[in-house]
């Protein structure tokens, strides 16, 4: 039997005043949909468990944050204004818990994931537990923007297991994305295990890392498990999402079966995506070009990696950070235009980023006729990030660009990954995440589909709302 129910959120005169007279009362798991319900972004989920409450991922919603953080003179980045613009998780709606987290646990480095941590973390005792790419990402950021936070930051390896307290239990299962370090989430508790896998992908032939720990899973599928919150962003997709060793295969194509002699190629993708990176920068090899990277988040990732030792990039790349070298080295590439292979952020247009700032000539380089611009990436369906790339693209047309654009395949899993990792792990309840209504809605339909393999309870919700499971 398949049960959907839709939550309202609770309301008074005093908002706070049934959720902390329930949070007194009743024991058991209670989950909060802080952030990410009701939008794509700002990913952030709270459970309690008999008063001991765990917040996974604190992302930022990045169009939101961009726009705001792209006027000048921005000064203001306090939570009150963060959140009043809709850049970061409200955290109101867990007020009568503030006191009782005991870890903050982001699944991966993903800015909208892991990027409020840096403004709300302090908000709470507990630690922050993360992998340790993502406790070294989140480390540079915090450094780099010079911000504090007083939680101390512990890293756990992906297929791990650490004792939060006396009811909890949390575990890493390592889960293929587009960023390293990724983990599905469980919350081991005396009423069943908890599953958070938002995001995944399950990729059989990554080009860096592990495959996804499916054993692991389909242990705790057998042994049972109470709830998933599932990443439904790309369910109404009726195909499996194809591998990172896809993606590689395009850009083969267009970097080294086009010719471009005597060009300028210049491609940008996303700064976390450190396989798609991997194999950019094979590529250049193969080209015999020189491969530079230019841009702070490209600069931070990268860095990040090479410290855990997920990758060694910086022995064959030069990596440049800053705007005043950035300009020295691309004075030496307009010269030396096919000797070179450049990386730089700039991927959805940001007007603030690299690519755009050598569009509008803001350092000694020139797009010329014929120069290969290639996006790896697709746009991200927000109305800045759509606006920015219309621009972007119509003036790189104008200096005579070739643009080749979507030479990329997603880190989110297609509506057959859903069904087989739902398949894997048989809950008893099951949340979509990771979007609107509108986004999350086909789960319902493959739900439907599998009733005779699946008897899970779905709830749809929205920021805000809680639900009491177990």
């Amino acid at each position: 039997m398949i049960l959907i129910r839709y939550y309202q959120v609770i309301s008074s005169k005093n908002p706070n005043f049934k959720n902390t007279l329930r949070s007194k009362l009743v024991m058991g798991i209670e989950i909060c949909a802080v952030g990410g319900f009701s939008e794509v972004g700002k990913n952030c989920l709270a459970v309690n468990v008999d008063g001991d409450v765990v917040i996974i991922d604190m992302g930022l919603q990045m169009d939101k944050y961009i726009e705001y953080t792209d006027e000048e003179n921005v000064f203001d980045f306090s939570v009150k204004k963060l959140t009043s613009i809709g850049a970061i998780p409200d955290i109101k709606n867990i007020s009568d818990w503030q006191n009782k987290v005991v870890a903050i646990i982001p699944s991966h480095a993903h800015l909208d994931h892991m990027g409020a941590i840096p403004f709300l973390a302090s908000s709470f005792p507990g630690i922050v537990l993360c992998t340790p790419f993502t406790k070294a990402v989140l480390e540079a950021i915090i450094h780099d923007d010079k911000r504090h936070i007083r939680n101390q930051i512990k890293s756990l390896l992906p297929n791990s297991s650490y004792k939060l307290s006396d009811k909890i239990t949390v575990e890493f299962v390592y889960m293929t994305h587009s960023t390293p370090q990724t983990v599905t989430v469980v919350l081991h508790t005396k009423y069943g295990a908890v599953v958070y896998t938002n995001d995944f992908k399950l990729d059989s032939k990554p080009t860096l890392g592990q495959k996804a720990n499916i054993k692991r899973l389909t242990e705790l599928g057998k042994q049972g498990v109470l709830c998933v919150v599932l990443d439904c962003l790309y369910c109404k997709e009726a195909k499996k999402c194809p591998s990172e060793n896809v993606a590689k295969e395009m850009l083969r194509e267009v970097l080294l079966d086009v010719d471009a002699s005597g060009k300028a190629i210049i491609v940008t993708t996303f700064s976390s995506h450190l396989a798609r990176l991997k194999s950019i920068i094979e590529c250049g090899k193969k080209l015999k070009r020189k491969v530079i990277f230019l841009g702070r988040s490209l600069s931070k990732y990268v860095y990040a990696g090479e410290q855990v030792g997920i990758i060694q990039f910086s022995h064959g790349v030069k990596i440049i950070k800053f705007k005043d070298k950035m300009a020295k080295v691309l004075k030496q590439v307009d010269q030396n235009r096919d000797q070179y292979l450049i990386v730089c952020t700039g991927h959805q247009g940001e007007p603030k980023s690299v690519l755009s700032k050598i569009i509008s000539k803001d350092f000694p380089f020139t797009v010329r006729q014929g120069d290969h611009i290639i996006f790896s990436c697709t746009t991200i369906p927000a109305e800045v990030n759509i606006r920015n790339r219309e621009v972007m693209e119509e003036k790189l047309r104008a200096l005579g660009a070739r643009i080749f654009k979507d030479i990329h395949v997603s880190g989110h899993g297609a509506r057959e990954d859903h069904r087989e990792l739902l398949r894997i792990l048989q809950p008893r309840h099951l949340i979509p995440g990771h979007g609107h209504q509108q986004i999350v809605a086909p789960i319902a339909e493959l739900v439907a589909e599998m009733k005779q393999e699946l008897d899970a309870d779905l709830h749809f919700m929205k920021n805000g709302q809680r639900i009491r499971i177990g």
